[in-house]
């Protein structure tokens, strides 16, 4: 009885491995192709911070020391009276070192034509206001633009948008730092693949 118990367990043990052997490599492919991705993002990201450090020399102080970054890569496509941009992007905790992946979408209305390519950087003074956007996203609704503080100002901040207290924005596009910021009809959350 004793043997016949040992060898159901093998046998059992056995089919749970040719099992595992034959579902292993689907879930490596997926590890791969996430890591992949992130990889992506991230080199994205941090040519998005290169191009802002030499327009604005004073981001690079002001990033660093902050509670943390996001940097996201937009690209948006309106054509006649509907648009949209999608975006994919990384929060970075400067405390800890960890990279949160999110996305970004927005929904446009009006005439229009024609197609961009953006990457924004949030900056977050406080832990607070980093946790608050990781663990709850950003919507902006309505109507909103706001402009950008002025650049004469030799701030830490300058050429940012400040959208809320310790919560700063820099808008890069083709041409460079953007002075104006359309934000509306905005979210932003997590990214449950690649988290």
């Amino acid at each position: 009885m004793k043997r016949d118990m040992m060898r159901a367990l093998a046998s059992i043990t056995l089919s749970l491995v040719l099992i595992g052997l034959g579902v292993a490599p689907l879930f490596a492919a997926e590890e791969n192709e996430i890591l992949q991705e992130r990889y992506r993002i991230k080199e994205v990201g941090q040519d998005a911070l290169s191009t802002l450090y030499e327009i604005q020399p004073s981001a690079r102080h002001a990033i660093e020391h902050s509670a943390g970054y996001g940097v996201f890569s937009i690209f948006g496509l309106k054509i006649f009276f509907a648009g949209g941009t999608t975006g994919k992007g990384f929060v970075h905790n400067n405390r800890t070192k960890r990279y949160t992946y999110m996305r970004m979408v927005q929904v446009q209305g009006g005439l229009g034509f024609g197609a961009t390519k953006d990457r924004i950087i949030w900056v977050f003074e406080t832990q607070k206001a980093l946790k608050d956007f990781i663990t709850s996203g950003w919507e902006f609704g309505g109507k909103a633009q706001v402009a950008a503080m002025v650049q004469d100002t030799g701030g830490m901040f300058s050429g940012a948008v400040s959208i809320a207290p310790g919560v700063y924005l820099y808008q890069l596009t083709e041409t460079g730092l953007a002075a104006e910021l359309t934000v509306s009809g905005t979210k932003y959350f997590k990214d449950g693949e690649l988290n």
